[in-house]
């Protein structure tokens, strides 16, 4: 339990025992739920602090000693899981689904280390699997996402991972002191998150927003909750209304106006100063708006099934998903909304296509696989590279997918199960650098994808730029130099 408050909240260091947790949990006239006792705990304790506290709970509380009872041994959730118990199989049609999705969609990311797309080649973690995560974690279930619903989360998710750094700013701005909001547990930032965000990226009715997020938390977590977003939010509505929010002006030194500009397009300090750098402020400004924007994404159609571009436009056409033909690759297909209609309607789970950059296609149309073709693919996973040559190979010919990562190999290799070219493909869990000097292979062709940085892909990864560090960057390319000398033996 320790662990885990000192990863949430590093500024506190406490001892919490269970039996306390329960303690505070009866002198509530509402249960605390499961999910969120200990950290519920530590805001009672910074309630009874004369210095610092919040004053969110009554100074009133008090803690009763109580003996530690016997537990059952799955009475408890795991340290840092999200996979929390159940409270109630009721529905709860008070509140909204794609808000709730939304919420705990944003606390995988941020605690769990989910992707911020949370599906792959098989579109996993959307549908009934999600629902699951949002039961387990609220403690109660909400009515099934339909399109809009779904189209909402993909829009919410995306937008406040990609505006978090100036949606924190307001928030922190608008609370009565700094220490309220870096205290603030992970379930109730994320719903002020995104009423932020509706509220002034989206553009949402204001009161609409705030009756539903207030529902959320109260839902969610108890009622001293739902009235600390409501008085947030408001403030926020009001401040809007007169065009004065609370934003930093470009001033000052580089450094500074670095800073503030972190703040304004929501990047780490340390991006906007390297893009400052090298090439200037106004082009730094234009990389991040393009970064921030809404990203569009192709599909590829899996000839090896028999699907070609013409069936899958067919079949976004019936779905009324809007796309394009690729201008460059052939199997390929644009989309710039709709992807959450396309899992929904199994394509992605049948192996007709797969999501693959048209980038990713263009690499494998320079490698040029022919039938009969030998081909190893040196940093294979997760695989979008390997699974278009393999479609291309007709049968005839070997690839050779080589990773160091086990996991990631293993879901390469069903997903290629999924789209029938497994039997094109050789799986080899291996650090390149050691098995190229004691495994001399020879083949036609050869082709290393070398980890980088990902900085090219934040409009699509928007997550990618919160996990980023400078020095990842020299790190990457001693690996880089590594790997090519490796694939060239």
């Amino acid at each position: 339990m320790d662990a885990v408050l000192s990863r949430v909240y590093p500024a506190f260091s406490i001892s919490i025992s269970y039996s306390n947790i329960s303690t505070c949990e009866n002198s509530l006239s509402q249960p605390i739920r499961p999910p969120l006792m200990a950290r519920t705990y530590m805001h009672l304790l910074r309630a009874t602090n004369s210095v610092g506290g919040d004053k969110i709970y009554p100074k009133h509380l008090k803690f009763a000693k109580r003996n530690r009872e016997p537990q059952s041994r799955n009475s408890h959730p795991r340290k840092g899981s999200l996979n929390l118990p159940r409270k109630t199989d009721a529905v709860n049609l008070e509140v909204s689904p794609h808000r709730a999705v939304s919420a705990v969609r944003l606390m995988r990311i941020e605690l769990g280390g989910a992707f911020a797309d949370l599906l792959n080649e098989k579109g996993k973690g959307s549908g009934n699997n999600e629902m699951g995560y949002v039961e387990r974690t609220l403690g109660f279930r909400t009515r099934d996402l339909d399109d809009r619903d779904l189209r909402l989360v993909t829009d919410i998710v995306g937008g406040t991972i990609r505006w978090r750094r100036y949606l924190d700013h307001l928030i922190m701005s608008l609370c009565h002191e700094e220490n309220m909001f870096r205290g603030m547990e992970p379930l109730l930032l994320q719903i002020l998150r995104i009423g932020f965000y509706e509220i002034v990226k989206l553009e949402m009715p204001p009161y609409a927003v705030v009756d539903e997020n207030v529902r959320l938390a109260k839902a969610a977590l108890r009622p001293g909750a739902g009235n600390l977003v409501n008085g947030i939010l408001r403030k926020l509505v009001l401040l809007k209304e007169k065009n004065s929010l609370p934003l930093p002006k470009l001033e000052g030194n580089d450094r500074a106006q670095a800073r503030v500009l972190a703040i304004l397009y929501s990047h780490p300090v340390w991006m906007v100063r390297r893009w400052t750098k090298y090439l200037g402020q106004e082009e730094a400004i234009r990389l991040m708006m393009w970064n921030n924007s809404n990203p569009s994404f192709s599909l590829r159609a899996n000839r090896r099934k028999g699907f070609t571009r013409d069936d899958l436009m067919m079949r976004l056409k019936t779905l009324k998903v809007p796309h394009e033909p690729s201008l460059h690759l052939d199997d390929f297909v644009r989309i710039g909304t709709g992807m959450q209609i396309v899992i929904q309607a199994g394509l992605l789970k049948e192996g007709l296509c797969s999501v693959q950059d048209e980038s990713a296609g263009l690499v494998v149309s320079l490698v040029d696989p022919h039938p009969g073709e030998t081909i190893i693919d040196c940093c294979a996973a997760p695989g979008g590279k390997t699974l278009f040559m393999a479609s291309l190979l007709s049968q005839k010919g070997m690839v050779s997918a080589i990773d160091v990562n086990n996991g990631r190999l293993r879901i390469l290799k069903e997903t290629a199960k999924l789209q029938g070219v497994d039997d094109v493909i050789t799986f080899i869990h291996a650090d390149l650098r050691i098995f190229s000097e004691k495994n001399p292979v020879k083949s036609d062709k050869v082709l290393l994808d070398a980890p980088c940085s990902g900085l090219g892909v934040l409009s699509k990864r928007p997550d990618l730029r919160w996990n980023k560090k400078l020095e990842d960057m020299e790190q990457l390319k001693n690996l880089q130099d590594d790997l090519l000398n490796a694939a060239a033996l």
